[in-house]
């Protein structure tokens, strides 16, 4: 059992103010795994007060400072890589092999890249009889999700420790482990006390709270549009600055030259990774017509190469995070069959032999039009939507019809094919033939995908706000 029933504040672990607790289930096992303190408005009221006062003499570190101390952060973090992946694997179910490759390494990268960043990072520009400084925002508030328990909450906390920028961080509470270790390495190697602090608790209390706070300076939320709209609600009333990094649909082109047997391959492996349970997976396969037959019979084949169970095996797919999630992912199916939509793979109900844990078939819905619910909403579950077009522009047009814009995907050969619709698709990022991650390269979205971006030196950017000195002595 993992009892964290105290929060971090001011470079101490404290009791809360509160008396109540929340229970971390396995969703492998729909076992308590442990339990953490849901905290109150006074324990995020202290967090704040530790951070405002740890920010102005951590903002005048030196760029030095701030470089050694993010390098020692990623030392530490590798040594505690077993017991983070144990961590991911147990309170998020995502298979082991994913919980290492994926998110215990997304979370490394972040700090490594922010202190390669900030290594070269302009501070200051002269420009003609004037000079633009870039200067710490002040206290940032973090909010985080529960899909990527390291990724995202390290990109937040790289970005603002090189900007100079002291934090409080509010995880969400069904995967909170994660971030009580981040806690422990910033602990262990001597991060400035109140320059990161951590409040466990809920959405509406210490989410709400934070997004409202007048001495928060600056919000960085990831999570659901709605959620997003409030925290922007909340903001407006200090006229703080805000991040957002929201929901997706993204669009997984397929080319009339592309290997089919590879982009299917490419294509299952979206809904696969993590259960799909990931804002930027390309989750409307768009393929040509005259590939309809082949690419549907390519992807049955191929989904028996990612396979659903026990994240503590050999698996590829593990659990949904919640029954909550795992009872939306199975309405979205059943509207999927209602709309009309052909189910060719997977569909309703638990995969054969599991009976427990929030396991769900993955499943491949083909003759989907663009206007269903299934091809419009974000299922954030392992489903996959096949549409079909004849021209170029029109896979496009099927591609950019969405309120969201946080990823797109291209595959095939003909170079001036892919950068056609590599460059008219809007969205914030966009993969050409599976490529590599790129942690210098910035993530965020278009339209209702969020604002702003993070990741290496953009990520930087968003902690840092730019004056102008007329006049500047030389």
């Amino acid at each position: 059992m993992r009892n964290h029933l105290k929060h971090f504040i001011n470079g101490e672990w404290v009791e809360s103010t509160g008396s109540e607790t929340h229970e971390v289930i396995n969703p492998a096992t729909e076992e308590v795994i442990g339990k953490i303190s849901l905290g109150t408005k006074e324990d995020l009221d202290k967090a704040v007060a530790a951070a405002r006062a740890a920010f102005p003499s951590f903002s005048q570190t030196s760029r030095e400072e701030r470089v050694e101390m993010l390098e020692n952060i990623a030392k530490e973090y590798a040594n505690r890589k077993e017991e983070i992946i144990d961590v991911i694997t147990e309170e998020l179910g995502s298979p082991r092999s994913i919980s290492e490759k994926v998110h215990y390494n997304m979370g490394y990268n972040h700090f490594s890249e922010a202190a390669k960043a900030l290594k070269e990072f302009s501070f200051s520009e002269d420009r003609g009889d004037h000079t633009v400084v870039k200067e710490s925002i002040g206290v940032s508030g973090l909010i985080t999700p529960w899909n990527f328990p390291t990724n995202q909450s390290s990109t937040k906390i790289a970005s603002a420790f090189a900007a100079g920028s002291p934090v409080v961080l509010k995880p969400a509470e069904i995967t909170p482990f994660a971030a009580i270790i981040l806690t422990e390495i910033f602990e262990k190697v001597g991060v400035p006390k109140g320059v990161f602090n951590l409040v466990n608790g809920t959405g509406e209390t210490i989410g709400d709270g934070i997004s409202s706070h007048p001495d928060i300076d600056f919000v960085s939320f990831t999570g659901s549009a709605g959620v997003g709209e409030k925290v922007m609600k909340n903001a407006s009333e200090t006229i703080k600055n805000v991040a957002l990094e929201l929901g997706g649909k993204s669009p997984f082109v397929m080319l009339e030259d592309a290997d089919v047997q590879k982009a299917a391959k490419a294509a299952v492996s979206h809904i696969a990774t993590n259960s799909g349970q990931v804002c930027s997976a390309g989750t409307r396969m768009i393929i040509p017509s005259s590939k309809k037959e082949a690419f549907e019979e390519a992807v049955k084949n191929v989904l028996p190469e990612f396979p659903v169970g026990d994240p503590q095996g050999k698996n590829y797919v593990g659990p949904l995070v919640s029954k909550k999630q795992w009872d939306t992912v199975q309405s979205y199916i059943e509207k999927g069959i209602e709309e009309g939509a052909t189910l060719i793979a997977g569909g309703t109900g638990k995969p054969e032999g599991i009976e427990k844990g929030y396991f769900v078939k993955p499943t491949i819905f083909t003759d989907v039009k663009n206007d269903m619910v299934i091809a419009q909403e974000e299922i954030f579950g392992p489903v996959m939507s096949i549409i079909t077009y004849e021209t170029i522009d029109e896979a496009i047009e099927i591609a950019n019809d969405t309120v969201y814009g946080l990823a797109g995907y291209v595959f095939g050969e003909d170079k001036e094919a892919l950068r056609k619709v590599a460059t008219s698709i809007r969205a914030g990022r966009i993969k050409v033939n599976n490529a590599e991650l790129d942690f210098s390269a910035p993530f965020g979205g278009y339209k209702q995908s969020g604002i702003g971006r993070e990741w290496g030196d953009f990520g930087i950017e968003e902690y840092l706000e730019k004056k102008a000195i007329l006049g500047y002595p030389a």
